[in-house]
């Protein structure tokens, strides 16, 4: 039993078409193929039973940098049989259409200013939060890297142990979803994957219930940064966990 959920893409079973955000049997040796995403930029598969691998650090996940996590720590080849957990689930059952995200080309997302903000000029700070920014094709679980203005900093003599670059400070830790500037010219934000502390001032923090939202961004979304409050932050993952919580329900 799958389901297959995530960007907008035709999705097919032996080469007909199934539908997507909804569980579907499938049988030892069928072929699970996709057509040309339509919407978002990744496809989740979900696989009743879960995949049964090692436990790494609380997870099954895959870190790639690392080689470790996942199916043997390494990226998956064709040929490669991964086993599953106990099965479970009822074939036919569906997300309703309302709860399901709406991937667009341009999108809103909050941000947390801080804790580097203040290197940023009064110019600077406006380029950030009014102008939008574009995501490039540099998105993966690493960092997402997006164009279109340049930042200004305030003037000041590096401190000892922090580089020549005018956006790095003295080395700090990276939350996920950090956004850094290096030279001012294009905002990484800091993903799953990412380094966990650096050398680069971090204007502003992704607040966690956006994070899928970037996730799903593909390049060239037009995207704006909107500054909220910690209290607004709080408030909107607590929404985003009342949605998760009634989709677990449905299942």
């Amino acid at each position: 039993m799958v389901a297959v959920t995530g960007a907008l893409a035709p999705v097919f079973i032996n080469g007909t078409a199934a539908p997507s955000w909804e569980s579907l049997q499938v049988a030892a040796g069928d072929e699970l193929s996709f057509g040309i995403f339509t919407a978002g930029a990744r496809i989740y598969i979900a696989v009743a039973g879960g995949l049964n691998v090692p436990i790494v650090l609380g997870s099954r996940s895959h870190y790639a940098l690392g080689a470790i996590g996942g199916f043997e720590g390494r990226n998956l080849l064709a040929g490669d049989s991964i086993p599953i957990g106990h099965l479970t689930g009822t074939p036919g059952r569906a997300v309703p259409e309302e709860m399901r995200p709406v991937h667009a080309r341009e999108v809103d997302v909050r941000i947390v200013l801080g804790l580097y903000d203040f290197r940023l000029s009064e110019n600077g700070l406006s380029a950030l939060i009014d102008k939008p920014w574009q995501l490039t094709t540099v998105a993966d679980r690493i960092g997402f890297r997006y164009a279109g203005n340049t930042l200004e900093w305030v003037p000041r003599e590096q401190p000892f142990g922090a580089g020549s670059d005018p956006s790095n400070i003295t080395d700090a830790p990276y939350p996920v979803g950090s956004i850094q500037v290096p030279a001012g010219t294009e905002p990484i934000i800091l993903h799953r994957d990412a380094v966990s502390g650096g050398g680069y001032a971090q204007v502003g923090t992704v607040i966690s219930a956006d994070m899928d939202l970037v996730g799903q961004s593909s390049p060239g979304t037009q995207t704006r940064f909107r500054p909220v409050s910690i209290d607004e932050a709080l408030d909107a993952r607590r929404k985003y966990m009342d949605r998760q919580r009634k989709l677990i329900q449905l299942w």
